[in-house]
């Protein structure tokens, strides 16, 4: 079950990867190569910390096949309907809350430390969106201009390290946390929910202290 779950967040990076290549007016081969890059980079980068050897989507045909399959279905609809409005903040939530709790999930099965844990899953729900954006030469990074983003991630992480902790059944633990990092995320987009800019928490009307 969790490798289905995990299936369709990578489905979703995919896409995501295909629409961001779309708005900056790539071909179709930028098209694919979004998709990949937005689709296993964050568990590359996983699996290369944790010293995992081989690479997990080097043998997983089945995954390289959804990822090319996404991608060349997602290129075809944008051929002949057009991209609907903030469809690309949509799918990069799905595939951020699924890929950020199989990264958890992944550091606890290498008996990583608890805040370890968390920072691998933050790094693998992360790493293929910042990837993607340098390669449209977005900068900064999606990742650094909304706040709720990477937040969502270090939310969902903590949540099932909790729940794994308190004995929840990993299939479960995952979809739990996946809705709070999807939930965040889409509730900051919806209601602009951003942290406070350095600044907005200086005096009204003063000046940062020089000292």
């Amino acid at each position: 079950m969790l490798h289905v779950l995990y299936l369709a967040g990578v489905a979703a990076f995919a896409a995501s990867g295909v629409l961001a290549a779309y708005r900056a007016n790539m071909d179709p081969f930028g098209g694919l190569v979004l998709a990949f890059a937005a689709s296993i980079s964050g568990g590359t980068l996983r699996d290369l910390i944790l010293n995992r050897q081989p690479l997990y989507w080097t043998h997983d045909w089945v995954l390289l096949t959804v990822i090319i399959c996404v991608g060349v279905g997602t290129m075809a609809y944008l051929r002949f309907w057009q991209l609907p409005h903030k469809s690309l903040l949509v799918v990069d939530a799905i595939g951020l809350s699924v890929v950020t709790v199989i990264g958890a999930r992944a550091a606890i099965d290498a008996d990583a430390t608890p805040l370890a844990v968390i920072i691998l899953a933050v790094l693998t729900g992360v790493a293929g969106e910042v990837i993607r954006d340098v390669l449209c030469g977005e900068f900064p990074p999606l990742l650094l201009r909304e706040d709720v983003y990477a937040i969502a991630a270090l939310a969902g992480g903590c949540c099932y390290l909790l729940l794994h902790h308190l004995g929840t059944a990993p299939t479960p633990a995952a979809a739990i946390s996946a809705g709070v990092v999807f939930g965040l995320r889409m509730g900051a987009v919806y209601l602009g929910l951003h942290l406070p800019r350095p600044q907005q928490l200086r005096p009204r009307g003063g000046r940062p202290n020089a000292d």
